[in-house]
């Protein structure tokens, strides 16, 4: 009995080192710990590959050279690891388990595409992981009922893009009948079906909805819905088929419709691939950022070249916020960091009025962060030129 009760005595002693006891960590989420000397480590979890990858890469960047500016954290220096979620909701429930199953991982940055997000979001959240995304607007991320408790985002919520291209579509163009064309998934569909709504709002018809299937010719949903002879077709669509359908759009017989995207299209390789079908139309996004000259020097000076996209900014905060949580939150047992997991998510719920380079952060109960800042853009050769408001 003498020898059971030593070797007890030595295994509670051995977990509350290790940062199970409850005088190290008593966080219902349990403590990511890391051992003395060891740097912290944080994920990426964006579009890397494949026609989006420019969303992807532009936020990935972001982060490393928020990385690069902040140093250490908690005394740490920072290691990131990389995943790419493909912008699709497997590959995004891919790459977040394989981030779950990491327990040196505190936080992740990610992903790119709704889609991504939602699934991923889950699988996180689950794990006691924060996701903290640079670019998933769709409204549901965040939407009480559908919300997952670990995410977070610093670029707007699809509520007011859709807000924002229904009122230019009524109030600028003059437009009363609109057909929108979606993709199906949570960004997408979520933002043709909120622009309807608002469009009938102040007035106008919506005249026709399809849904297409991605990577497939949209020459079929185009044909009908010239049969309704709208002054607007909003496409909140990705790349590949966003440039399908600025292609096929004056094939279909709707050389004179206005043509609308949004952010899933708001990248160079979207205007270069497109080309002069593109000429003219308009995209909503996020606005042109009044950014500190020193954040595009640095960014050039690393990557050699000028944003490639619009999100570094927004990836660039979401890092951030997740080490001024970390550092609000960690503490030292023994010469191990330990990181309590709900805590660390409530203090990020919980920033208020961070000056980031993309704005002011203050995030919501259900993880919006960011004011929504919307603008119409026009594609004028390779640029996109704001134009309204």
């Amino acid at each position: 009995m003498k020898n059971i009760a030593i070797l007890l005595l030595i295994f509670s002693l051995t977990l509350a080192a290790c940062g199970g006891g409850s005088s190290v960590c008593n966080d219902p989420l349990g403590c990511a710990t890391i051992p003395a000397g060891e740097p912290l480590t944080i994920a990426a979890m964006l579009t890397l590959s494949g026609s989006n990858a420019p969303l992807g890469i532009d936020a990935l960047r972001g982060v490393e050279l928020a990385i690069a500016d902040r140093g250490q954290v908690a005394n740490r220096d920072v290691t990131l690891i990389q995943e790419d979620e493909l912008c699709s909701p497997e590959g995004g429930q891919a790459a977040a388990e394989r981030l779950a199953q990491n327990a040196d991982v505190v936080g992740v940055i990610g992903a790119t595409c709704s889609g991504a997000s939602a699934s991923a979001a889950k699988v996180l959240t689950e794990a006691g992981l924060p996701l903290i995304s640079p670019s998933s607007t769709a409204a549901s991320l965040t939407a009480e009922g559908t919300h997952q408790a670990g995410f977070l985002r610093t670029i707007y919520n699809d509520t007011s893009q859709a807000g924002a291209v229904a009122k230019f579509a009524y109030a600028a163009l003059g437009a009363r009948t609109m057909a929108v064309i979606h993709d199906g998934s949570p960004y997408s569909q979520g933002l043709a079906e909120e622009a309807c709504a608002e469009f009938k709002g102040y007035g106008g018809k919506c005249v026709a909805q399809y849904q297409i299937t991605s990577g497939g010719s949209p020459l079929g949903a185009l044909n009908h819905i010239k049969l309704f002879n709208p002054e607007v077709l909003y496409y909140p669509l990705y790349t590949v088929d966003g440039v399908a359908v600025t292609e096929r759009a004056a094939e279909a017989g709707l050389p004179d419709v206005a043509l609308i995207g949004s952010d899933g299209l708001l990248s160079a390789d979207f205007a270069s691939q497109a080309n002069s079908e593109a000429q003219g139309m308009y995209i909503s996004g996020p606005s042109k950022l009044k950014l500190d000259p020193s954040f595009e020097e640095k960014y050039k000076a690393r990557y050699n070249e000028k944003p490639i996209a619009s999100y570094a900014p927004h990836a660039y905060d979401a890092a951030m916020i997740l080490f001024n949580a970390i550092e609000k939150v960690a503490k030292n047992s023994g010469g191990r960091l330990v990181i309590p997991r709900q805590a660390l998510r409530d203090a990020l719920l919980a920033t208020r009025d961070y000056a980031g380079v993309s704005g002011v952060i203050t995030c919501s109960p259900f993880g919006d962060c960011a004011f929504p800042n919307i603008v119409i853009y026009q594609v004028q050769g390779l640029e996109f030129k704001p134009i309204y408001p």
